[in-house]
């Protein structure tokens, strides 16, 4: 596989001297949270965690983006929590773009490292600490789980960008592909976490149009996406938070290629109210 980098160089302060522009929005289909706004002063300290700080891009809103709430995560040297998930009822994906970190759950440790991915069931007593000498960074996803009458809980899955097959799209040629850390056929599950990879000159060429909401990180790379009605210009470290059904394309013109981490909601009923 390409060398692989993923963004985590967030905080700081811009100088007095910079203009107000940015491409920060936020509108009743999408939003776009870049790089350049998660700073110093928008962190979260959160009860129970040391040494650590959180960047909170989504959160459930009513009338926006509801099923899920994604950090990210900066945990010191020594840092970390013995208690980090207050809500029984949550599921978590984990994504490492730096450093180390062990995450215990059942007892059994699992060391992790960039490019791994760990998923933890709801009502998990899991545990994560940083026992190295550097900074780690990692995103958090968090999301209720939907249990099913009938089908059995998932199990937790600790990975590696590494361990899994980058499946490319058809009539692509190779260059737009998906790496799946969940089972798509695995209805047990309630949620993906994907990494989407474009080369240069890859292309959504439709407006995709569906129920799932959408989180996107990007690591690596640059691209043009068209949300909604608007073309965006995106960028690593930038983050897109799209509701249903949002409209939704892009174009990755280069020079490198463009990579991104996704979550979508799946495999459950809508709920009807």
């Amino acid at each position: 596989m390409t060398d692989t980098s993923y963004y985590s160089r967030l905080g700081g302060l811009p100088a007095q001297t910079e203009l107000l522009s940015s491409k920060a929005v936020f509108t009743t289909a999408y939003a776009v949270i870049p790089r350049s706004v998660m700073t110093d002063i928008v962190t979260s300290v959160l009860p129970h965690w040391e040494k650590t700080r959180a960047w909170i891009i989504s959160r459930p809103l009513t009338g926006f983006s509801e099923t899920f709430a994604q950090y990210v995560m900066e945990v010191d040297a020594g840092g970390g929590s013995s208690s980090p998930e207050p809500d029984l009822r949550a599921q978590a994906g984990l994504f490492v773009t730096e450093g180390e970190m062990v995450v215990e759950v059942g007892g059994a440790q699992h060391a992790l490292r960039k490019g791994s991915f760990a998923y933890l069931p709801a009502g998990s007593a899991w545990k994560l600490h940083n026992t190295s000498s550097s900074p780690a960074s990692f995103h958090w996803i968090r999301k209720t789980f939907q249990a099913v009458e009938g089908l059995e809980p998932p199990p937790a899955i600790f990975t590696h960008e590494s361990e899994q097959e980058m499946v490319a799209m058809p009539d692509t040629d190779g260059k737009w592909a998906t790496t799946r850390f969940i089972d798509p056929a695995d209805v047990r599950y309630d949620m993906h976490v994907n990494i989407v990879t474009f080369e240069p000159g890859g292309t959504i060429p439709f407006m995709e149009t569906h129920v799932m909401e959408h989180g996107l990180y990007v690591l690596e790379g640059k691209a043009v996406y068209r949300l909604n009605k608007d073309w965006v210009e995106v960028e690593a470290g930038d983050f897109m938070w799209l509701r249903a059904f949002c409209p939704q394309a892009c174009y990755a013109g280069g020079p490198s290629r463009f990579r991104y981490l996704l979550y979508k909601d799946v495999n459950r009923h809508v709920a009807l109210w």
